[in-house]
């Protein structure tokens, strides 16, 4: 960016600091959002086990939550590890954008916040897709507008990265994210007969490619996969020891369930509804069947998508509920009697994951990349 002084290098500690205080609401935000809680009522954060206000030193739970031995001041009941994961997580993220695009010659400012800000969407929806396998519309929607903001400051700076294919970098990305999973999720339902992705990460890969724009979103796609096929393994074998914490960080927890009539998914696995994710209708009484979603659901949720009909319908929420037949407000209705089963394995973290490790090392990655493909054709 013009006229911006190169950071020295010590101040990537105070993109640690944002990034915690970042954390902090995020934390808030995993907690309320999927539970249909207002993120500005009450004002105060509280404990989830007693409802006690919490006070100053309970906010930062990088220092409250080892301070307190892991235990609410107030109740004394056991406080979730993810407090402590979320806050660390999103600030050493903000420091290795804050590294990686401030510091040097040329510093990159809109490259820098818009990084930031979706990595920070995306570790909401890591941890509440683990959780509760679902992805909240209003953050996918979030993604996306960053990505359509990023692409207008691009254009203002004049930049040649502002176009792609002969029009704007972000809705390329966008169309090339949408594009890959819904692809994905339609040759699986044709070639399998089963659900084989969420509509909750087609969105989220809308948006990532909004971000990240074409080349730099397909990497990351390659990266989730791997990610998956790795940890995937690792999260399926912790899951048993996750899950009797009791500290609200099980990873077997409740969802909800569709019927076939809507947007949504269905038989085991990668199905979802318009504005979550992965469902397996394990709760529904044996003499209901619950199959994979209809064709002709795909098709039409694949055209709202692209067209951003979803996102249209977080303004207007009874045309949400005309098309795809859903309530993207409403929080799951059966919390309390879903369970997951032990192999299930969301895909939305791994994507997020591979989208945020793109953000940071893009121009390693991007590096990468293109020697592979001058080794692969070689100048004469």
């Amino acid at each position: 960016m013009k006229g911006l002084i190169p950071l020295p290098a010590w101040t990537t500690i105070l993109g640690f600091a944002f990034g915690a205080i970042v954390g902090s609401f995020l934390n808030v935000v995993i907690y309320r959002m999927p539970r249909g809680k207002s993120l500005s009522d009450p004002k105060h954060s509280f404990c989830p086990k007693c409802g006690h206000q919490l006070g100053i030193p309970d906010l930062f739970p990088l220092l409250s939550w080892i301070i307190s031995r892991r235990r609410c001041r107030y109740c004394g009941k056991p406080v979730s590890s993810r407090y402590f994961w979320v806050e660390l997580f999103t600030a050493l993220i903000w420091m290795g954008i804050w590294y990686q695009y401030l510091l040097g010659p040329a510093p990159d400012l809109g490259k820098a916040i818009a990084y930031s800000l979706t990595a920070s969407a995306l570790v909401a929806i890591i941890f509440i897709d683990i959780e509760l396998y679902l992805i909240p519309d209003q953050v996918n929607a979030f993604i996306l507008f960053v990505g359509f903001g990023y692409n207008l400051w691009l254009y203002s700076q004049a930049s040649t990265a502002a176009t792609t294919w002969g029009i704007p970098s972000s809705v390329a990305g966008a169309l090339t994210g949408a594009g890959v999973l819904w692809g994905i999720a339609l040759f699986g339902r044709l070639a399998f007969g089963k659900d084989a992705m969420g509509h909750g990460d087609i969105k989220m890969a809308r948006g990532i490619g909004a971000v990240l724009f074409p080349a730099l979103a397909s990497i990351s796609f390659g990266l989730a996969v791997a990610l998956g096929a790795v940890l995937g393994i690792v999260q399926v074998l912790l899951r048993p020891k996750l899950s009797d914490e009791g500290d609200g960080s099980s990873l077997a927890t409740p969802g909800r369930v569709l019927g076939s009539d809507g947007c949504d998914g269905g038989d085991g696995g990668d199905s979802d509804l318009p504005n979550t994710e992965h469902r397996t209708p394990k709760a529904l009484p044996q003499e209901e069947e619950y199959g994979p979603e209809p064709i002709g659901s795909l098709l039409k949720c694949g055209i709202g998508y692209v067209l951003c009909l979803d996102v249209v319908g977080l303004f207007l929420p009874k045309f949400y509920k005309a098309y795809f037949n859903e309530d993207p407000f409403a929080p799951p209705d059966d919390l309390e009697t879903f369970e997951v089963e032990r192999t299930m394995i969301p895909f939305g973290p791994y994507l997020a994951l591979g989208a945020i490790l793109a953000a940071i090392f893009e121009k390693e990655l991007m590096g990468m990349v293109s020697a592979y493909l001058r080794n692969l054709n070689p100048p004469p």
